[in-house]
């Protein structure tokens, strides 16, 4: 009999039907899946650790005006936070981690940034304006698609962050509204930029001579400390300049006629400063201008009418200086697109006193007269007079607007 039982045993592993009953029978047994409970998947591990550093940067908060860090929750994705938003980075479709920081208007106060920025190494935009940040930019040579970083409006301060040069492909850098003081370093203008705003510091220097180097098409310098001359180089951004504003400096020296070369330009602006030397003919060759501003300077002599004859013109402002005399081209403009106000032209109201122009035009003057105009636009011609105000979008302009929460190329 104990023969005949192990062959039993093969004969019932080895029989079709029976293992068939067999797998019936233990599957009937297991136990059976619970059903869906609605409790979230588990978080991207880039998640988790982002919330972390999310966490520990809301401990740092001593103000928070609008409440919006009351939607980072422990139990929360950080892409459901207000102000971050998520997406994949590049060539990694199966991870999931914060792309944007925008806090615009948020109104938050914290002492720094540092131990927060520096940790997104996935992150391509970093939008911070109109918040109270202290301290600087922090190391962002771990943020390998970093590409825009708006940190205006804030309460920043220390010299030129440097850390800037650590983005590997910038585009957009704004740091205007903020407390930097000293030195810009020249290599500022050899970034691969569209947008660079550095208006309302107190950096106190020179403008870098290599200012022609950059591939900006908008530029902001204003409401800063800047001295010495305009760069002859501002020729060399002729391929790229949009606009640019040097208002509200120290800037002294003769108009360079290399400004002539910027032919796709629609906004310069110098005005508020000490430039001196008369307007040189070249400036008739700015074809796309739209806003001119000397005002406000040592500018004298009379006022080319090529310039007055770009069809373009919207606003020529020339108040404030030392002009003497205009044509008739000039002369239809005034009042509409043209302001001459308070400079030394015979005939026209709201000009300086015979006794001021005769103590300022009786100085010696050491800019040359420079005749050449590279486009050689000799043709004066009838102005094209404005139908339509003033444009109203400017990225430069609108740079000098302190509280402004809106894309400035939105437009």
């Amino acid at each position: 009999m104990s023969k005949i039982l192990p062959l039993i045993t093969l004969l019932v592993l080895l029989s079709p039907n029976l293992f068939n009953a067999r797998e019936t029978l233990e599957t009937s047994i297991s136990p059976t899946p619970l059903p869906y409970q609605g409790y979230p998947p588990p978080l991207d591990p880039k998640l988790v650790e982002l919330r972390e550093v999310i966490l520990h940067f809301k401990s740092t908060i001593t103000c928070d005006p609008k409440r919006v860090t009351e939607t980072w929750c422990p139990e929360t994705s950080p892409c459901k936070y207000k102000g971050f938003y998520c997406g994949h980075p590049p060539k990694e479709n199966h991870t999931t981690t914060v792309a944007s920081i925008d806090f615009n208007g948020f109104g938050l106060c914290a002492p720094t940034v540092s131990g927060f920025l520096d940790k997104f190494v996935d992150l391509a935009l970093f939008h911070v304006n109109s918040n109270n940040f202290s301290g600087t930019v922090p190391d962002v040579s771990k943020l390998r698609y970093l590409y825009e970083l708006d940190v205006s409006n804030n309460k920043l301060s220390g010299n030129f962050p440097m850390a800037v040069f650590q983005i590997k492909n910038p585009v957009f850098l704004d740091l205007r509204y903020n407390n930097f003081c000293g030195y810009v370093p020249p290599e500022v203008f050899t970034l691969p930029l569209d947008v660079l705003f550095i208006n309302n510091n107190a950096f106190d220097q020179s403008i870098p001579s290599n200012l022609g180097a950059s591939p900006v098409a908008y530029l902001t310098l204003a409401n800063n400390r800047f001295t010495g001359s305009l760069p002859t180089s501002i020729k060399n951004v002729s391929s790229t300049l949009k606009e640019i504003l040097f208002l509200n400096n120290n800037l002294t020296g003769c108009l360079p006629y290399e400004i002539g070369y910027l032919n796709k330009a629609t906004v310069f602006d110098v005005g508020g400063n000490s430039i001196t030397g008369q307007i040189p003919c070249s400036f008739g060759c700015l074809k796309s201008i739209q806003q001119l501003n000397l005002a406000g300077n040592l500018i004298y002599g009379m006022v080319p009418e090529e310039v007055c004859a770009l069809g373009g013109l919207r606003n020529l402002s020339l108040s404030d200086n030392y002009f003497t005399e205009i044509g008739p081209v000039c002369e239809s403009l005034v009042g509409t697109v043209l302001n001459i106000d308070k400079n030394c032209i015979y005939g026209f109201p709201n000009q300086r006193s015979p006794e001021e122009c005769y103590a300022f035009l009786s100085r010696p003057k050491y800019c040359p007269t420079i005749d050449y105009v590279p486009c050689k636009a000799h043709s004066y011609g009838t102005p094209e007079l404005p139908a339509a105000p003033p444009p109203a979008h400017s990225p430069t302009y609108s740079a000098l607007v302190e509280h402004n929460h809106r894309r400035l190329l939105s437009a």
